[in-house]
């Protein structure tokens, strides 16, 4: 007898997943922060953060039933 993964069971699964592969993405951005790699403008730094605020916005705004808009658009 097989057993069907329920709708909170995938939603937890997936959820789990996601998290931490985006907080590990996360600390990759952190990590261009280092000045003995890189070397990068304040105007970047701020349009990239704008850009994941705006994102995590977004998504939030998708969980609470409110406009949301799935286009990508992201350059330095």
């Amino acid at each position: 007898m097989g057993t069907s993964e329920s709708a909170h069971e995938k939603f937890r699964r997936l959820a789990e997943k996601r998290v931490v592969r985006t907080i590990r993405d996360i600390r990759l951005i952190g990590n261009l922060s280092n000045r003995s790699n890189y070397r990068y403008e304040r105007a970047e730094v701020d349009k990239i953060f704008k850009v994941l605020e705006r994102e995590m916005k977004q998504a939030r705004a998708r969980f609470e039933n409110e406009s949301d808009e799935d286009r990508i658009d992201f350059k330095l």
